[in-house]
């Protein structure tokens, strides 16, 4: 840990939200073979959109850690969501930007071949900065795959990370340990049956990306879940003792859930838990247990040399560009991969290979060259 304005700095947890940015590009790179090919499930990394309910426990215990015990002392409720959208706000922008620029260079074409006008287009991407969504089928829904925000898929999650800020000033925050352990608790039950009972559809839990009641509900559970984990986490951490490699061992058991191949095994029980879905078991351990020991561990350890501080920092600069900025580059890798008819990584590794390298360099100069900037004359304009 770092000293930061009087707090430690948990450096080990910035690495690891890098990480899952990361497993989170190569997880889509997978959904390409898998969408372009029509395939029933992704070959590889099958666990990957887990990355985000990580996202969200990480979120949680950061907003808790930091904003917990200034409320009322240095901290307005308005103070706070000034602060939330300084964060956010001009990577969403520059998310919608890049996706308007990737959907026009590919001919404003929708995946059935029609093709979007410009005024919509346009009208897609002022919807995308300010946060509003599109409901499947409406005009502005210009890629018509019913994406929540059509230009830049993943920007779904940031709109329940807004929610969970919001719930967060007005609610959570204002909760005793004891009242907040128990809503944690039945939030966590409801998660597990929503799983673990396929209320999706999907076979998995990876929903939130569209506009519909059941999408809604799964979305807003895979946030305020981990979420309110996240902030209960904060307020009764206290460190392992003697943690060596914290961030290895956290980011190789990333890997390896990320990893698990789709478990296709349901049983018909009847009554609520009319089907038992063994894959929604496996997501509703991860995110109900194994999650939250995995931040609690990595917060008892530190980096112990320069070059893992280097690398950590690195990882967490980049990991909210990265996930912002790469899905616009990965719709212009599915179209090739439609076009030119290729499903595998044997085929378009070299393909596959430039997406990814070029989606971190442009989240790096993303950041460096506007992100840090603009969140720096945000901050001292705005008071």
């Amino acid at each position: 840990m770092q000293a930061y304005n009087s707090k430690p700095h948990y450096a080990l947890l910035d690495g690891l939200r890098g990480v899952a940015a990361l497993l989170v590009v190569w997880y889509h790179v997978f959904e390409g073979f898998q969408f372009a090919g029509n395939k029933p499930v992704i070959d590889f990394i099958n666990h990957g959109y887990l990355a985000v309910d990580f996202f969200f426990i990480l979120s949680g215990f950061v907003v808790g850690y930091a904003y917990d015990s200034r409320w009322g002392k240095t901290l307005t409720t308005g103070g706070f969501f000034r602060r939330r959208l300084i964060r956010l706000q001009p990577m969403v922008c520059m998310g919608a930007l890049i996706g308007a620029v990737s959907f026009l260079l590919t001919g404003m074409e929708r995946w059935d071949g029609s093709h979007a006008t410009l005024g919509l287009t346009l009208l897609a991407f002022v919807c995308g900065c300010l946060m509003l969504p599109a409901l499947p089928g409406m005009p502005r829904e210009v890629r018509g795959n019913g994406e929540m925000f059509p230009l830049n898929g993943p920007c779904w999650s940031l709109f329940f990370e807004y929610i969970g800020n919001i719930v967060y000033a007005l609610i959570i925050r204002r909760l005793s340990t004891r009242l907040l352990s128990l809503l944690t608790v039945a939030l966590c039950c409801t998660l597990t049956w929503f799983a673990v009972t396929d209320q999706s559809g999907y076979g998995s839990i990876g929903v939130g990306w569209t506009v519909d009641s059941m999408n809604m509900l799964g979305g807003s559970l895979r946030m305020l879940c981990p979420f309110t984990a996240g902030v209960l986490l904060s307020r009764v951490f206290k460190p392992f003792n003697n943690v060596r490699g914290a961030f290895w061992i956290s980011t190789a058991v990333l890997l390896a859930l990320f990893h698990v191949p789709y478990i296709n095994s349901s049983y018909a029980l009847g009554g609520i838990f009319h089907t038992l879905s063994l894959n929604g078991v496996f997501e509703s351990v991860c995110i109900v247990a194994i999650f939250p020991l995995i931040v609690w561990l990595a917060a008892s350890g530190k980096t112990t040399d320069a070059a893992s501080t280097r690398i950590c920092r690195f990882l967490g600069d980049i990991s909210y560009p990265l996930y912002i900025v790469h899905y616009p580059l990965m719709y212009a890798f599915y179209r090739w991969l439609i076009k030119t008819k290729q499903y595998t990584l044997q085929e378009t590794w070299y393909v596959a290979l430039a997406v990814v390298v070029g989606s971190i360099v442009l989240a790096w100069l993303c950041l460096k060259l506007y992100d840090v900037p603009v969140r720096k004359w945000l901050a001292k304009v705005w008071h």
